[in-house]
């Protein structure tokens, strides 16, 4: 049973192929970027075999989705004979709305509630659904499955996602705090339950995905009770380029004095700031940590302002669980970042967390970073999206 696992962006396309079989087996995975660019690049890595890279115009979604498929049936740097080998495909949709509380066999109907949420996701369920009306056309016999970033979220209790706003303004327009990354969430508390041997209904658990999107999740018997993103995923975290949450007044005196149009405002709240709007270097923290080391003060603020940030959530729900039994670091920055990692802990001991420097030099890895005498675990889990989303078809298309 091979599942290609798609991911598409407004200029991008990222995939892989899964044989579901048995264990899953990685075949292939790739990337198509710069979409609609006078020039695109198209990266191809096979398992086992040389990474295949080209440069050429890649006018659309369909022309990337034509290059994946020819790629993966290519006679030198393919891995299955021909498109009749794929079973099925797997979409990330960032934005579900109140529609969908798990994944769907993705039907004319699917497609119009994922339409009706572009209103509130424009910067990605457009390209979604670029992505699956592609591959309708390519492949128009092959199931397809959507699975959303929202839909762990949609356990959140009324009193944690309504705002402080007229409350038609939820009833008409059902703006309230939706939650995304659920897929990573849900993934990373699992499968540390598993490895520890837990039942996860029984468990408190703070999950950290911090990568150049960030969140925070609370989670209480195995359910989403609270998250960090809101509405949109600006809020919540300062980000690798977004801001996070900020006082809205801030930002309507910002638009006012600058004369920003809402698309501006957008722009600057998801492109401009973040870790790359404070320190003016990167939202890259490598290269951040280099600017501190060469003595650039604002790289160190906005490392610090980060770090602070992800304590504040910890012990914002530490408080909403009545108390926390494992708190788990994912994402490329909660994998890797060691340094980060020790940030975030140092002053959570009334937590009863005990941190572990030495188990902490680790990256990549699912490991306990705590001592064996910490009251909550701390662990590094290594996230799987695209496992949980080629999981989730497996079961839908069986």
């Amino acid at each position: 049973m091979n599942i290609l696992v798609l991911n598409c962006g407004s200029s991008s396309i990222k995939y892989q192929l899964l044989d579901m079989a048995q264990t899953p087996v990685l075949l292939a995975k790739g990337l198509v970027e710069k979409i609609g660019l006078p020039m695109g690049n198209f990266t191809h890595k096979p398992e086992g075999k040389e990474k295949w890279a080209v440069e050429q115009p890649i006018t659309d979604h369909t022309v990337g989705m034509d290059l994946i498929l020819k790629a993966l049936t290519d006679a030198n740097h393919g891995v299955i004979k021909s498109l009749n080998e794929i079973n099925a495909v797997g979409h990330r949709i960032a934005h579900g709305g109140e529609y969908f509380s798990h994944s769907v066999l993705i039907t004319p109907d699917v497609k119009e509630k994922i339409q009706a949420c572009c209103e509130i996701a424009p910067l990605h369920n457009p390209a979604h659904l670029k992505g699956i009306e592609t591959m309708e056309r390519l492949l128009p016999e092959v199931p397809q499955v959507a699975v959303f970033d929202t839909s762990f979220h949609q356990t959140l209790p009324e009193k944690a996602y309504i705002y402080g706003i007229p409350y038609e303004y939820y009833s008409e327009y059902k703006i309230r705090k939706y939650g995304f990354h659920g897929t990573s969430h849900q993934f990373v508390a699992e499968k540390a339950c598993q490895i520890l041997g837990w039942d996860i209904t029984k468990k408190k658990i703070i999950t950290c995905h911090l990568g150049n999107g960030a969140s925070v999740t609370a989670i209480n018997g195995g359910k989403s009770v609270d998250t960090s993103m809101g509405f949109t995923p600006v809020a919540g975290l300062v980000m690798g380029t977004r801001c996070g949450d900020i006082d809205s007044g801030a930002l309507l005196y910002i638009c006012d004095k600058k004369g920003l149009s809402p698309a501006e405002a957008v722009k600057l709240t998801n492109k401009e700031s973040g870790v790359f709007g404070i320190s003016g270097v990167s939202s890259d923290f490598r290269e951040l940590e280099t600017a501190v080391e060469n003595g650039n003060k604002r790289a160190e603020l906005a490392l610090d302002v980060f770090a602070y940030n992800v304590k504040k959530y910890i012990g914002a729900y530490a408080a909403v669980l009545n108390g926390v039994d494992l708190i788990i670091f994912t994402g490329g920055i909660g994998e890797n970042n060691m340094t980060m990692r020790q940030a975030i802990c140092d002053g959570l001991s009334y937590l009863g967390v005990e941190f572990d420097e030495k188990a902490n030099q680790v990256r990549g890895e699912d490991k306990i970073i705590s001592t064996p005498n910490s009251r909550t675990l701390l662990m590094t889990i290594t996230t799987d999206e695209e496992l949980v989303i080629a999981t989730d078809t497996l079961k839908l298309v069986k």
